[in-house]
């Protein structure tokens, strides 16, 4: 066994420490009460320990020492004893003599007792946890095992994705991502995964010649060097990802290439930005049961709820130890228009919406055609408000005082696009 020191905090880059995937480790758990066990088999299903291989036994201290005196230790031991002090030590001491002295430890106690907890980690055992347990408490103890200083730091991965076409999720993405990198002050990247038609680029006013389609079709070339190449900047703390948006190809990827992708994105910025078009493959599904936050916009209509409610409930039961995913609620208010009301819409998906926007075609149409994004264009508006508002519920973080905005014409960009 070695000693292995709880890491510092996760400062201000990206996830928290319990956010934070696990690596590709093997785990295995020794329980002496059923409860324990059912805890940590609930632990195991969760997304950031999706690619750890997590084996539960019971049996606690004594299974476990039988167990690897004919067996080879894994990365990870966890054993649950009821023992206190000087008999844990001794038992402890037993296991120590089975274990490789690289494999880690993790001893699940009942005791609640600070001089033990410093005898088990001056012995060498790298976290004492106190039953009875959440999965929550199980993740953040393996993850401080596989995440220290020396570790890259990994950016929170907020997905966006519309309960149906049309429904604006991919401004709603690009406003949040400029509010995240210019009002809350935080490196951003934007991953625009609408292929054939995405808007970023028309969005940020940029005609990136590479994107993210260069690094999906060769995932496994992409490193910091080669994505700091396919990046466009859109500010000192905005990057953006691309889809080339062009119909002269076919965009028939595998689900691990977009998996491999994003864990490479994941170390550019504390925030990443997908924009998750409106279509149902395997890695769609994938990236919602990962994402850190998922975000769904819908209008309120019948088809928005119907499909708003099967994303709420696949998410929900794909991801038992996160947060609900945030609701905003676009395009209300439109004249003449048969509505869903509000209130009834979240109730009928047990949400509530964490932003409300009424239908401004002025306002965001100027700032579509401009290349702006709402904030940027008129601040003191109640989307502006709205948008900024929803970033400090995702983040936690307050906003600093709003820059000059910046002028700039899309139509004549595309122009130039055209002539050029």
């Amino acid at each position: 066994m070695t000693m292995t020191p709880p890491p510092p905090g996760s400062g201000d880059m990206g996830a928290p420490l319990r956010d934070r995937p696990v690596p590709r480790i093997s785990i295995h758990a020794f329980c002496d009460q059923p409860e324990t066990g059912a805890v940590i088999q609930r632990a195991a299903m969760d997304r950031r320990l999706a690619r750890a291989h997590v084996t539960v036994h019971m049996g606690g201290m004594t299974g476990a020492i039988e167990h690897f005196s004919e067996t080879p230790t894994p990365n990870l031991v966890m054993v649950e004893t009821r023992d206190r002090g000087k008999d844990v030590l001794a038992r402890l001491s037993e296991l120590a003599s089975v274990c490789d002295p690289t494999t880690k430890v993790i001893v699940i106690g009942a005791a609640n007792d600070i001089t033990l907890y410093r005898e088990l980690i001056r012995q060498g055992v790298s976290e004492y946890l106190v039953a009875p347990l959440h999965p929550l408490q199980v993740i953040e103890a393996i993850a401080a095992l596989y995440v220290g200083p020396e570790t890259q730091a990994v950016g929170r991965i907020y997905a966006f994705v519309g309960a149906k076409g049309g429904t604006g999720s991919s401004t709603i993405a690009h406003n949040a991502a400029w509010c995240f990198a210019e009002r809350l002050q935080m490196a951003t990247t934007v991953v625009d995964l609408d292929l054939p038609f995405g808007t970023a680029g028309l969005d940020f006013n940029q005609d990136p010649s590479q994107g993210i389609a260069d690094a999906l079709g060769s995932p496994e070339r992409l490193d910091d060097v080669l994505l700091e190449r396919l990046l466009v900047k859109c500010g000192d703390r905005l990057n953006l990802f691309a889809a080339p948006a062009v119909l002269d190809r076919d965009y028939d990827i595998d689900a691990g290439a977009f998996e491999s992708v994003l864990e490479v994105v994941r170390h550019s910025a504390p925030a990443i930005v997908v924009d998750v078009p409106h279509v149902w493959t395997a890695w769609t599904r994938q990236l919602l049961s990962s994402a850190d936050e998922v975000i769904i916009t819908a209008s309120p209509d019948l088809a928005s709820l119907r499909n708003a409610k099967n994303i709420v409930d696949l998410v929900v039961s794909g991801r038992p130890n996160d947060s609900p995913p945030r609701l905003v609620m676009n395009q209300v208010g439109v004249a003449k228009r048969p509505e869903i009301p509000v209130k009834d819409f979240a109730e009928a998906l047990s949400l509530e919406p964490s932003l409300i926007l009424p239908f401004d075609p002025q306002l965001f149409g100027t700032a579509a055609n401009n290349g702006q994004m709402i904030p940027e264009l008129n601040p003191s508006s109640r989307a502006a408000e709205g948008l900024i508002n929803l970033c400090k519920i995702l983040t936690g973080r307050e906003p600093v005082a709003a820059t000059k905005a910046k002028g700039g014409s899309l139509l004549g960009f595309l122009k130039t696009r055209k002539a050029g």
